[in-house]
């Protein structure tokens, strides 16, 4: 048996319908599209999302929110990161700085970050960042470290 001696079973391939060649084979005079009307002639198809003459869906709803191009204020918005306490004292640095953050990974350089009090200062450091909540300012300073606002 070779590739070339192949022959599908019999019975399981049909031919296709040869539609609009006369009354005789069941799909003639209108071929199967009706009498009439705008689907029944050459070259008819509608467009996308066409909905009969109805208005459409995507100009009843109304424009607003997310994705529209307007009103979206998600694209100018910067995203805050936050930073614990408790991982500033993973560092091990006196001085904490953007770029030694961003360099470990931990913040984005294009983004806000803020430092929040979760977890206890171990020793005093000196801190750089764009935002802090009140409770970390208040125990940075009480272990003897220093807060420094950068934008």
């Amino acid at each position: 048996m070779n590739l070339g001696n192949l022959t599908p079973a019999k019975g399981s391939v049909r031919g296709s319908k040869r539609i609009g060649r006369g009354n005789a084979t069941g799909q003639g005079r209108t071929a199967g599209k009706g009498h009439k009307g705008y689907k029944s002639r050459s070259g008819a198809s509608s467009r996308l999302h066409f909905e009969g003459g109805q208005t459409p869906l995507a100009r009843r709803l109304p424009k607003r929110g997310m994705g529209t191009g307007k009103f979206n204020h998600m694209r100018t918005k910067n995203a805050v990161q936050v930073l614990n306490l408790n991982t500033l004292n993973q560092i091990g640095k006196k001085n904490i700085t953007p770029e030694v953050l961003f360099e470990l990974g931990l913040v984005n350089k294009n983004s806000p970050y803020k430092i929040l009090g979760m977890g206890e200062v171990e020793k005093a450091f000196n801190v750089s960042a764009n935002m802090f909540s009140k409770s970390a300012i208040e125990k940075i300073e009480k272990a003897g470290g220093s807060v420094i606002f950068v934008w």
